[in-house]
């Protein structure tokens, strides 16, 4: 536990001391959110103000931001530059690493969720969830789940310079076709992959628990597809990652 509590504050520190970091995993969202906002405020989406419903799809791309796309990009830039050698060659184990940066994505994510609901309600009049518990119960689920999409995209991608790259190519389509930025009315081909996305479910189960007073496990198709991208980035990661720099 001491060398989990260690870790966990230095993994802390790192963050909030990287600005760009901060500002990428941190603030996006939350800018994101206020600026769009203005353009929903007056308008309704599935029987929901359209605000309310972005403000849902804001805590599903914060939890992919923070914990897919930040995870990915902090392992392969450490991988790289010989960070995570290092750290190999210390008493660390690598469970208290993974757990501790873990925990770290879960506190950075459950502010963030805080804070957009609290903006949320400040601008916009947004309402709070009414069952806090499954929201609670939600941000933990997701930021596990898409850390651990995260873990496995690390273990695919060669370069540090290149990590970026790759994830936003992956992240922002996703975001854009399960509903994260507002309304959502694609063709059926796009329909179909959305339906295929972890974050667009995860974003049903925010709504769900958020809008409808509906506790996460009322909607176990979401649970149970959100779950298992999260177990096939794991197999993944268990399988191709490494802790040595891929190029040489």
């Amino acid at each position: 536990m001491r060398l989990f509590l260690h870790q966990l504050r230095s993994e802390q520190r790192i963050f909030w001391r990287n600005r760009e970091s901060a500002v990428f995993l941190f603030i996006f969202p939350i800018m994101l959110f206020v600026l769009l906002g203005s353009f929903y405020s007056d308008s309704t989406i599935v029987g929901y103000p359209a605000v309310d419903v972005l403000l849902c799809g804001m805590v599903g791309y914060g939890a992919a931001n923070t914990g897919f796309a930040g995870m990915a990009i902090t392992l392969v830039v450490r991988r790289e530059y010989g960070i995570l050698k290092r750290l190999r060659s210390t008493p660390l184990p690598a469970g208290v690493y993974f757990a501790a940066t873990l925990g770290s994505t879960l506190i950075v994510f459950a502010l963030q969720t805080v804070v957009l609901y609290a903006l949320g309600r400040l601008f916009y009049d947004t309402r709070f969830p009414e069952d806090v518990l499954s929201l609670v119960f939600l941000v933990l689920f997701g930021s596990v789940a898409f850390t651990g999409l995260g873990v496995g995209l690390a273990s695919l991608i060669r370069s540090a310079e290149g990590a970026s790259a790759v994830v936003n190519v992956v992240l922002l389509p996703m975001a854009f076709l399960s509903g994260s930025f507002g309304v959502r009315d694609y063709p059926a081909a796009l329909e179909a992959i959305a339906e295929a996305l972890p974050l667009k479910h995860f974003i049903e189960l925010v709504v769900g628990a958020s809008l409808a007073n509906e506790a996460p496990w009322s909607n176990l198709k979401a649970l149970a597809i959100v779950a298992a991208w999260a177990a096939a980035g794991a197999v993944l990661a268990a399988k191709r990652f490494t802790w040595e720099p891929k190029e040489r």
